[in-house]
């Protein structure tokens, strides 16, 4: 996430009003890039039979956004470094309705992941470029709070946009969920079209800040493994959640409502950690693992019944909805001076991490059993415990107890 250079809004006399109608504007589309890039989750079933490939080859709906966004990320950033990044901003979303609508009256699963590489274009390059933006955007009093708004965007998406995505598509069909977040990423792109000020290009992050900020920072290095290892057990899982619930007998009519309840856990879990971060942030890291351990183990222990699956479901929402927050704080903390750098990292690395756990489930899921990519994920989180532990003495004095 590229931090645009100060001044900030306010050294500009832009009403504080336009700006939060622009922080907004970019919140949304925010939200529609990564419900747009996760909807697969909730409907790799549906897709698959109607595509006539496997599910697990469905899950390449997932992994492919997931590769082509790590990449963009600091491309697109560094490629378009001297573009207004209003106009920027809303290529790239108008780009992400565009596929969407594209794979919603798609005949073949080609077409489907063609589309699906352009949404990761807009998703990487997007979130690389909004990270910062609120800096330009409002008084720097107000930066924390707008910054706080934007990253809302990406927490409400995984922990929102799928359950009503997949509620659509049991209601209408795959299509028509497609073709929704088509539409809402065109009125988002309306909306930075007419709610953001021109926001001229200044400083970006160049390729050659990357390396130096990774090699010489342990606590940045930390935070990218934790990272890869809780992100990568994650969607190694939750990418297959819905064949996982319906072997374990769950009606396929009611996984929709067991995602928005793992949703509004999500919600409640980023909201306990935005809390308890500033002053445990290594030991809500090693919460989140714990917990996010037990839930996938669990699940893959018992056939339990639809409220025993809704009680998991909750423990894995509140693991999960307080990875974002919990691990861009400590990236930030890691490295406050270079934050721009070490963002785009953590970027290209939580989208590198979506991509690989749906790639390696999918192998999983179709080479060994469903249920084997409980176990992984569950040994994925765990191995971040491994992580933390010499990471307490390695990172900067805000972030050990």
């Amino acid at each position: 996430m590229t931090t645009e250079a100060p001044p900030a809004a306010a050294s500009t006399g832009r009403s504080p009003v336009r700006g939060w109608l622009a922080v907004l504007a970019v919140t949304l589309g925010i939200f529609s890039l990564m419900t747009s890039e996760l909807l697969p989750v909730g409907l790799l079933t549906e897709v698959g039979s109607a595509l006539e490939v496997s599910e697990g080859s469905a899950g390449l709906m997932v992994t492919v956004p997931g590769l082509v966004a790590a990449v963009s990320a600091p491309v697109v950033t560094v490629a378009t470094g001297h573009l207004d990044r209003r106009l920027v901003l809303a290529v790239l979303i108008g780009l992400m309705g565009a596929a969407n609508l594209a794979s919603a009256l798609a005949t073949s699963f080609t077409v489907v992941l063609a589309a699906r590489f352009l949404i990761g274009v807009s998703v990487g390059g997007f979130w690389a470029i909004a990270g910062g933006i609120a800096l330009r955007l409002v008084p720097e009093k107000h930066v924390p709070r707008a910054m706080a708004v934007i990253f809302g965007g990406v927490e409400a998406a995984s922990v929102l946009g799928v359950p009503a995505g997949t509620f659509l598509g049991d209601l209408s069909g795959w299509r028509t969920a497609f073709a929704a977040v088509g539409v809402l990423g065109l009125f988002a792109l309306v909306c930075v079209v007419f709610l953001m000020p021109a926001v001229p290009a200044r400083r970006t992050v160049t390729f050659a800040e990357l390396p130096g900020v990774f090699r010489g920072n342990a606590g940045v290095r930390a935070g990218i493994a934790l990272t890869f290892l809780v992100i990568t057990g994650h969607f190694l899982a939750y990418t297959f959640v819905r064949p996982i619930l319906q072997e374990g007998g769950v009606d396929p009519g009611l996984i929709g409502a067991l995602l928005l309840v793992f949703g509004v856990a999500g919600i409640t879990g980023n909201f306990v950690a935005g809390a308890l971060v500033a002053r445990w942030l290594a030991r809500t890291a090693a919460a989140i693992s714990v917990v996010l351990t037990l839930a996938m183990a669990l699940l893959a222990l018992t056939e339990p019944s639809v409220v025993g699956a809704a009680a998991l479901m909750v423990l894995w929402g509140l693991g999960y909805g307080a990875v974002p927050v919990t691990l861009q704080t400590w990236i930030l903390e890691a490295a406050p001076d270079t934050a721009e750098a070490a963002s785009s990292l953590y970027v290209s690395t939580f989208n590198l991490s979506i991509a690989l756990g749906a790639l390696l489930g999918g192998l999983a899921v179709d080479g060994i059993a469903t249920t084997s990519v409980l176990w992984i994920g569950a040994a994925l989180a765990l191995a971040a415990l491994l992580v933390l532990a010499p990471a307490r003495r390695t990172t900067t004095p805000a972030t050990p107890e």
